[in-house]
């Protein structure tokens, strides 16, 4: 008789386990993908989406414009041609983009060329940013059904994607963070800095106005 050592016999009971998983949820076995969206000021939209079950990350950044490796104050101050933006990654077997798409209009003011609440500039204007035909067509349909939902003029537009660049650290999970920062309330954490800015920016009361019970962040 032929003997197996034990801790061989338990590696191959799990790779064969393993293999059946796989070949028997071949969509959770899928990779994941991003989209990348911009909603005005990226903590915003970075807080929003990471609350969503089948995103793994939010990552916020720069894209669109023509600057390489832009800082923050470059894109704010104007010129660079940048957009404040989010990668959004996530898990299609959890979560279509579709559904991300449909969100992510309903999470803005779409309607606003200028910029997106109380951010104005060409840094915070809304876009959504394809890479492919497939990820363009599945845009359009997603802004034509808000646009017949809203029943006004969508500006946000389809744009090609562009190099991605992330924003500085301190920008990433701001909306959590636990370092002071100095407002114009006084010394804050961050997450309560955000709270404070997203309120005092009519964010959420401007999502309310245009789409009521649609809008999927305003509780």
């Amino acid at each position: 008789m032929t003997h197996i050592h034990p801790l061989k016999n338990a590696a191959l009971a799990l790779s064969i386990l393993l293999g059946c998983w796989a070949s028997a949820n071949p969509a959770e076995a899928a990779e994941t993908r991003t989209l990348t969206v911009a909603g005005g000021c990226f903590w915003c939209v970075e807080s929003d989406f990471e609350s969503v079950p089948g995103v793994s990350e939010v990552v916020s950044g720069y894209t669109g414009g023509k600057v390489k490796n832009p800082d923050y104050k470059q894109v704010t101050r104007g010129g660079t041609g940048h957009y404040e933006a989010v990668q959004i990654h996530y898990d299609p077997a959890r979560v279509s983009r579709d559904t991300l798409l449909s969100m992510f209009f309903r999470s803005i003011d779409p309607t606003d060329a200028g910029g997106q609440f109380c951010d104005r500039g060409a840094s915070y204007r809304s876009a959504i940013f394809v890479s492919n035909p497939a990820e363009k067509t599945a845009a359009e349909a997603a802004k034509a059904k808000a646009a017949k939902q809203l029943g006004q003029k969508i500006v946000t537009p389809i744009l090609p994607a562009a190099t991605f660049y992330e924003a500085e650290a301190y920008h990433q999970d701001y909306y959590k963070g636990t370092k002071l920062v100095v407002t114009r309330a006084g010394p804050k954490k961050q997450s309560s800095a955000y709270k404070f800015y997203r309120e005092a920016c009519g964010r959420d009361q401007r999502v309310k106005q245009l789409w009521g019970k649609s809008a999927p962040f305003t509780g």
